[in-house]
């Protein structure tokens, strides 16, 4: 009896032990310190009206049904402070000004991409995290701080796997709620907030409303833990896109065998000038501008319906109705057309070395136009006759460019079975989606790929949308962009795009496992194989943040499996596994940064002078070689 006491005694002690680790990160999350920059310094990117409306625009996400004055009024775990208080966000990396107020568009005084929308039906305004939320930047400098709009995000949004120390914005909200839901004196406090006068008859409703969505919250959480679906830690700035929106479609939504490993996380890509390519994505799988933000919205939590209430397959001319909001989609769009890249502040950052610059042209000329110089499309040959300019994006195969092949691998490989969506093929010949390197009949419902799968699933999403909104063909061939039909292709391998304001995007590479320019213009060898991220401190010189260890920060692992650093690399030698040009001394890396800075600068590129130039060259190849 007494060693049973001992064993009791011992198990109720490391549960206590267990118990109060828990709460203790639960108190003090792994989070960087805030340093509040003394002043956001905005580019002559586009103009406030244009700003605010990319800012704020709701695309019809909901965040499994979170409400905004939800959001707004919830607590920190052990304290009355609120949990959205600007300063608090921003430790998660998301973007705020100590400037901003509450206005019209952003009531609740949130972060960049934190807006909301009203249901139509039941008239309850939603939490909406927007496209701007993931696709705005800013780098930081002796304690100013330069916005880059329609930049990459560096922060923690995307994480739905918790961890004991926490750090994610997912995990951190959902203890809120928790500690709201089950401490009674905190959830009156909340629903006095949330309901004002109407505190007495909607009290108990709320509870059970809230409950609906913290439960939502945390069977995400354990679902995506328990079966290990997420083992490659995103942590600042990325998000295995992909993975994440054909697990819930594919797996949540039809099928949990549906569910794949997703261990890809790529980077938030910039989005000036992406109206102009032909293909997006990172590995050039999309075409129609509708179709990726509808793909977008779905991943980033936007309601899809592909069964009836009791799980019956839905007539195909009811399939599938959804949350997304065309007309914001499309307002976001035509607004990103007048999103410029941005040019360099020198008065912030530092004067541009006009010399180096100079120099710097020639030896784009020579190891960087072939891949990256804008190609535009003689208008006989475009996807789009309309779009003016439209720039042919070269996909290069992974086996060539030599950067990590997870991502396009995982997207080329990963199947799913769709049976039960009851789909027939004479019903998807007659979707506005086309089909590059492939044929319709070939298709395998047992069997389909997440491109295919998600092209078709998109097409009744727009289908189905369009006809709620009323909107008739002749505006909905504008709306989807320049008529373009949904277009997929699958290739192994990587856009590579324009350089215009390339300076202000890292980490670089697709999966953010290069910290700077310099590294990525060195030899592999030469590259850090870990380094801290998630601070905004940028370097100017080597172009990138400093990635030296900070409380709060996540360390960056290149051995973890699609983390890889290599290929785009200059060295000498045979030209293959990576390797696309050759070796550059130090001096010419930092020749070729400075003018990448002036890149597209008017005003700057103006004032370089003649520099020459060696004719590009594809270098040794040396398969055949024993």
């Amino acid at each position: 009896m007494r060693v049973l006491r001992r064993v009791v005694g011992l198990i109720l002690l490391l549960a206590l032990g267990a118990l109060a680790v828990v709460l203790y990160y639960i108190a003090r999350p792994n989070l960087p310190v805030f340093d509040k920059p003394q002043q956001v310094h905005y580019l002559d990117q586009w103009d406030e009206r244009a700003r605010q409306t990319y800012y704020y625009t709701p695309q019809g996400t909901t965040v499994k049904g979170l409400r905004y004055d939800w959001f707004t009024a919830l607590e920190m775990p052990f304290s009355r402070d609120k949990f959205a208080r600007p300063d608090y966000l921003a430790r998660f990396g998301f973007l705020t000004d100590p400037r901003q107020q509450p206005g019209a568009l952003n009531p609740g005084n949130l972060p960049v991409g934190f807006a909301r929308h009203q249901d139509d039906e039941a008239g309850i305004h939603y939490l909406d995290i927007t496209c701007a939320a993931c696709h705005s930047g800013e780098l930081r400098y002796q304690g100013q701080a330069v916005r880059i709009d329609g930049g990459a995000a560096l922060h923690s949004l995307a994480s739905t796997v918790p961890t004991l120390k926490g750090g994610g914005f997912g995990q951190a909200m959902g203890m809120s709620m928790a500690f709201t839901y089950y401490n009674p004196i905190k959830f009156n406090r909340f629903a006095r907030t949330v309901l004002g006068d109407n505190y007495e008859q909607g009290k108990d409703q709320l509870r059970e409303d809230f409950k609906t969505v913290l439960d939502r919250l945390l069977g995400t959480a354990f679902n995506d833990w328990h079966r290990g679906l997420y083992p490659t830690e995103e942590g600042f700035g990325r998000t295995d896109a992909f993975g994440r929106i054909a697990n819930s479609v594919f797996g949540d939504a039809i099928d949990e065998s549906n569910y794949r490993v997703a261990n890809a996380p790529v980077s938030y890509p910039q989005v000036w000038d992406i109206w102009k390519f032909d293909w997006v994505q990172w590995n050039g799988s999309a075409m129609q501008p509708m179709a990726r933000n509808i793909g977008e919205a779905l991943g980033v939590g936007a309601t899809l319906h592909l069964f009836d209430e009791n799980g019956a397959r839905l007539p195909e001319d009811e399939r599938y109705p959804s949350s997304v909001r065309l007309h914001d989609l499309y307002t976001l769009e035509e607004t990103l057309k007048q999103l410029k890249p941005p040019t360099w502040p020198e008065e912030v950052l530092g004067k541009v070395d006009i010399d180096l610059a100079s120099q710097g042209r020639a030896l784009f000329a020579e190891n960087c136009a072939y891949c990256h110089a804008p190609d535009p499309v003689p208008p006989d040959r475009r996807l789009a006759p309309a779009r003016d300019p439209e720039w042919r994006m070269r996909i290069v195969p992974t086996r060539i460019i030599g950067t990590d092949p997870t991502t396009a691998d995982n997207i080329a490989d990963h199947r799913f079975d769709i049976r039960r969506l009851g789909w027939k093929k004479a019903e998807l010949a007659r979707l506005d989606v086309k089909l590059f390197g492939a044929d319709l009949e070939e298709v395998d419902f047992a069997s389909i790929s997440s491109a295919k799968g998600l092209a078709y699933v998109t097409a009744y999403v727009e289908n189905r949308a369009y006809h709620d909104a009323g909107i008739q063909p002749a505006e909905r061939a504008d709306m989807d962009g320049y008529g373009l039909a949904i277009g997929v292709q699958e290739k192994r391998g990587y856009k590579a795009r324009p350089l215009h304001g390339i300076w202000a995007t890292p980490p670089f590479l697709h999966n953010g496992s290069v910290p700077n320019l310099f590294q990525l213009l060195s030899p592999v060898v030469e590259r850090d194989t870990r380094f801290w991220v998630g601070n905004f401190e940028y370097d100017p010189k080597r172009a990138g943040f400093l990635t030296g260890e900070f409380k709060g920060g996540f360390l960056f692992d290149t051995g973890v499996t699609g983390n890889g650093n290599r290929g785009h690399e200059f060295r000498d030698g045979c030209r293959n596994e990576g390797v696309i040009g050759r070796f550059l001394e130090p001096q010419e890396r930092y020749a070729l940064i400075e003018y990448l800075k002036v890149m597209g600068d008017a005003r700057l590129e103006s004032r370089l002078e003649p520099a020459e130039s060696r004719p590009w060259t594809p270098g040794p190849n040396c398969q055949n070689n024993n």
